[in-house]
């Protein structure tokens, strides 16, 4: 039996097993997976310990103040290098790096394939002969041939064509804070940009795509503005009228599917209808390719909306028992607003942790010790075991990255744990959140540890075969390419269900207060046991909020699609509105993916509940009295 107090005590405080099979609220917990806990912290400190001996070994000045083809730093006096010449030269006064051939770029060892100089200056116009380079360097004091010719010698000397930069010389400015001069156009770096779109057989075709961007860049940060603001509204609707949500997304995504496809249709059928002869030449091509990518956008939308009626069709008998559970899940984001919020944080320590690794990226390529090349130029290498660090460094950007994920999945998890097992929402805590943060980091640092290390040694596999698979593309016979996207797929697949699991071992950590395993067991126990509910609550509730995400995403393409088309400056809008409608879809998933987290946990709780209360006096129910009715 439960006494007054007991009731008053929230679950997810803990939970123990009795003979009986009962589930009793206790107070006391325990650490979990502390030996992986110790692992992730030894593996951060490694992490540490990479980014330490890049700095300790140069690599920091080196990356910041840049260096020469001979080893010299920029902008300091260097010490002279065994058996290369050019070294140990006095840079004090010559703080930028500037490349001979800026623009001929090694898209295999991706660096610039160029002899680098310290210069004093950098060239801010461009200069077109070797009288101008006199010039600049008498006027200027900043030589930019070779340390080995003077100024005086530009236009005189016969080793002025190698010794000299390439010309015209491209007008440059200095990056902040990286002391490189970098030419102001960017037009040098077309054929590294066209290298990267390896679909795109005329380049004309990519100029116009990237002038599209240019032109249109006020529209596309307005468009996904809107779509952030959409997003915000449609948490606020799901707080406050969840049970009429799921009729509203169905109809709204219906009349917004139809109103789309017969808006392209439309325009299509307006602009093949428009007289070509008034058009210039150089926006016939433009035109064309407008009419094309509409027809393509039509086809394809009238294919979505036929499909998208189709599985409307199938599932509408089962809209009630999502009704049943999203109302429970805005009662949620009712009590807890500050859930909202999540996917700030979230992405916030991610892009802190993102640019901490970039960085340290960036100094381990600096770093080690000068080696000649066949050139005759330096280059930095480590050799020894310390040249494999950079794997370790790539396992720690996915396994922490991870982590903070799985600690996003814990406290979620947590919180809502807590609204669900507290009986009077009136005692629920000040701040559930913050006392589910709370608890992550006394007692379940180690299980999100190593969850998200499973999910890593996933991943890495997966990782390495599509890399295999792309060095070997056009190489491998078609069994052994079948048999590769069998893997990866494979893969995949299992990363997916892992992910899954995972998320579901959080949840019944919050309420166990069980290591991983036993709560990953516990969660595949209660997860089979409702296969049936799974595949009707779990399934039809994501798929409303998938409806979600579509009708962001349909409202930010259609008022692009409308902006772009109309705007003066008349280009290919192709390519901005796929951007507009990449970054409308990545907003709503990171808003919606909280609310498909909380629908997940609540599900299993109400499992957990109906397995374990049956309603009579001492095991009454826990849950809503919505769920009530759907309990069977």
């Amino acid at each position: 039996m439960h006494t007054s107090q007991d009731q008053n005590v929230y679950l997810s405080s803990g939970y123990q097993r009795s003979s009986k099979r009962e589930w009793k609220p206790l107070e006391d917990r325990s650490c979990t997976d502390i030996p992986w806990l110790l692992l992730f912290i030894l593996f951060c400190i490694g992490m540490g310990f990479i980014c330490g001996f890049s700095v300790a070994t140069g690599a920091a000045a080196r990356l910041v103040s840049g260096y020469d083809s001979y080893g010299n730093i920029c902008g300091q006096k260097n010490a002279k290098l065994e058996a290369i010449p050019n070294s140990g030269m006095d840079h004090t006064h010559r703080k930028y790096v500037f490349f001979l051939d800026p623009c001929n770029l090694d898209l295999i060892n991706r660096k610039i394939k160029s002899v680098a100089l310290c210069v004093t200056a950098c060239p801010r116009q461009e200069l077109k002969t070797l009288s101008d380079v006199q010039k600049f360097a008498e006027m200027n004091g900043s030589a930019l041939c070779s340390y080995n010719l003077k100024p005086s010698e530009y236009t005189t000397s016969s080793k002025a064509s190698v010794l000299c930069p390439k010309l015209p010389v491209p007008a440059s400015a200095p990056i902040p804070f990286f002391h490189r001069c970098a030419p102001v156009n960017i037009s040098c770096y077309a054929k590294f940009a066209e290298a990267l779109i390896t679909f795109v057989s005329d380049n004309s075709v990519l100029h116009r795509l990237i002038s599209g961007v240019m032109t249109s860049k006020e529209i596309i940060l307005g468009l996904c503005l809107l779509s952030l603001v959409l997003s915000m509204i449609l948490m606020v609707i799901i707080r406050y009228i969840s049970r009429v949500l799921v009729w509203i997304l169905t109809i709204l995504v219906i009349l917004g599917s139809l109103g789309g496809t017969g808006v392209l249709w439309w325009l299509y059928a307006k602009q093949r209808r428009s007289p070509k002869e008034t058009v210039i030449p150089e926006q016939l091509q433009i035109a064309e390719d407008n009419l094309r990518a509409l027809l393509i956008y039509a086809i394809s939308a009238t294919v979505f909306t036929v499909i998208l009626f189709l599985i409307m069709l199938v599932m509408r008998k089962r809209v009630a028992l999502t009704i049943a559970l999203f109302h429970v899940a805005g009662k949620v984001f009712i009590h807890l607003p500050l859930l909202v919020f999540q996917p700030f944080w979230t992405f916030f320590a991610l892009v802190l942790f993102w640019a901490y690794w970039i960085m340290t990226l960036l100094f381990l390529g600096t770093t080690g010790s000068a080696v000649q090349n066949e050139q005759g130029f330096v280059e930095f290498k480590v050799s020894g075991p310390l040249q494999y660090m950079w794997w370790y460094h790539v396992v720690g950007l996915i396994w922490i990255s991870e982590f903070i994920l799985a600690c996003q999945q814990m406290t979620v998890a947590g919180a809502v744990v807590t609204y669900y097992f507290t009986r009077d929402k009136r005692n629920l805590p000040f701040t559930p959140i913050l006392a589910s943060v709370n608890r992550l980091i006394r007692y379940h640092l180690g299980t999100v540890a190593k969850g998200s290390f499973i999910i890593t040694l996933v991943k890495i596999p997966r990782m390495i075969l599509m890399y295999m698979h792309s060095q070997l593309k056009g190489k491998e016979n078609a069994c052994a390419r079948c048999v590769l996207k069998s893997c990866i797929c494979c893969l995949w697949c299992l990363e997916k269900c892992l992910n899954y699991l995972n998320q579901n071992a959080y949840t019944a950590t919050a309420i166990n207060s069980t290591n991983f395993c036993t709560s990953a067991k516990d969660a595949f126990v209660i997860l089979v046991e409702n296969a049936l509910r799974v595949a009707a609550i779990n399934t039809v509730g994501d798929f409303m909020l998938f409806l979600g995400k579509v009708l962001i995403v349909c409202s930010t393409g259609l008022a692009g699609i409308m902006l772009l088309n109309y705007q003066q400056d008349y280009t290919v809008w192709v390519l901005p509105l796929i951007i507009v409608c990449l970054f409308a879809f990545l907003v709503a998933h990171c808003f919606l993916s909280i609310y498909e987290m909380v629908v997940d946990v609540l599900f299993l709780c109400f499992a957990i509940d109906t397995k374990y209360n049956d309603g009579s006096p001492g095991r009454e129910f826990y849950m809503d009295k919505v769920l009530m009715l759907k309990r069977r």
